[in-house]
């Protein structure tokens, strides 16, 4: 193997979010962060190497986007989803949270309803209601250790005034990559209901064995034509300061509204190093996200058997897609602040409370699996010791 996933890397004294300021204790010291959905891993060295050389010729000023970018992101897309994108249908974003904004404000209206589905993340609810819109709830059904979408109940919420839906494929934080038959059901309901898609495809490139990402948009011509898809390098490369995302618009009516709204914001292309770290990720990363992926699933089920083996209270959810473990801590009975402070204060390990992404992530905790296995079996150890005490 090329890439070593073992190797620690020190990113405190970085203005590292995860390391330096976790956002929920002012004390980091001795805190292992698996909260904040970045990698503990270094960038891969063709992305390096790319920012360096650009770098070194000592003048950044205005640049355009060459061709060869376009064309980096359309092979990509083709070879690993059989998706065939068209340039002219390809639109800047400096990240795929701006660019839910971006959606909500162009293709609805205050007082407007947009469907999440909960427990999901968090940033898709304040993206409707930071604008005046309305969030609906149609929250998943957990069955056992997965989760599947609620098609009937979705029926039943949509009124005149739901306009869009923002769908999590793969899905943060529960795991699921929706398989064709959901993805055609949930499409059929938009299609019926004049409903637009919002499809949050970031992390469609970390699928695990056994699981196939379909991109919402390729399923049929008119999926594409309600469909908005949001891509970026940022979680598969570990590139989120970077802040270069692509939003896919096959509807030429829907890319002009869109066009309009990043206009009116002064947005038009990506900063020059999240231009070129995006073109060397699509065009000679094939080999690290073959790679990753194994590492990430054997995180995973590592994860997964220590906590039968030693903690069975604690239920963990598939993971299909993402780098993210869904932990289920309600078997022990303990409020959400309870569980927070026993976590934070005597585990020392810091993970992202599943309140945040609604109501039905309450005592659920998830946890970033992007790291040396090292840092994650000290995080369980410490997890097993602190709960273990409550026996």
């Amino acid at each position: 193997m090329k890439y070593d996933f073992d190797k620690v890397t020190d990113r405190t004294g970085t203005h590292c979010v995860k390391w330096d300021y976790y956002e929920m204790r002012d004390e980091v010291k001795g805190m292992i962060p698996m909260s904040i959905a970045d990698m503990d891993f270094e960038a891969p060295d063709f992305i390096i190497d790319s920012i360096v050389q650009r770098a070194k010729h000592g003048i950044f000023g205005y640049t355009v986007i060459p061709d060869s970018y376009y064309e980096s992101l359309i092979k990509w897309l083709e070879k690993r989803f059989h998706w065939s994108v068209k340039k002219e249908w390809i639109r800047f974003s400096p990240g795929v949270i701006p660019a839910l904004n971006f959606a909500v404000q162009a293709f609805t209206e205050a007082g407007d309803k947009v469907i999440i589905q909960p427990p999901v993340y968090h940033p898709f609810r304040f993206s409707i209601s930071n604008n005046g819109r309305v969030v609906l709830n149609n929250p998943l059904i957990c069955e056992g250790n997965s989760y599947r979408m609620d098609i009937e109940g979705l029926k039943k919420v949509i009124d005149k005034r739901t306009k869009m839906i923002i769908l999590s494929n793969p899905h943060n934080p529960v795991g699921r990559v929706w398989r064709e038959d959901e993805l055609k059901a949930l499409g059929e309901v938009c299609l019926e209901n004049n409903i637009l898609i919002i499809s949050d495809e970031i992390h469609s490139d970390l699928i695990m064995p056994g699981s196939t990402h379909i991109p919402t948009a390729s399923l049929s011509d008119e999926l594409a034509a309600i469909t908005i898809t949001c891509t970026s390098p940022s979680k598969t490369f570990n590139l989120a300061e970077l802040h270069a995302a692509n939003i896919i618009i096959p509807n030429p009516e829907l890319y002009s509204r869109f066009d309009l709204t990043l206009a009116k914001a002064g947005i038009n292309k990506p900063n020059i190093m999240g231009m070129i770290a995006t073109q060397a990720a699509y065009s000679k990363g094939e080999q690290w996200v073959e790679e990753l992926i194994p590492y990430l699933y054997e995180n995973f089920l590592f994860m997964e058997s220590f906590f039968k083996e030693n903690l069975p209270e604690v239920k963990v959810s598939g993971m299909e897609g993402t780098y993210l473990g869904w932990l289920d801590f309600r078997a022990f009975g303990l409020s959400n602040a309870e569980l927070e402070e026993r976590l934070l204060s005597k585990a020392r390990v810091a993970m992202t409370p599943g309140r945040i992404f609604g109501a039905e992530g309450e005592s659920f905790f998830r946890m970033n699996l992007a790291c040396p296995r090292t840092i994650l079996e000290e995080a369980l150890k410490r997890i097993c010791g602190a709960m273990k005490e409550l026996h």
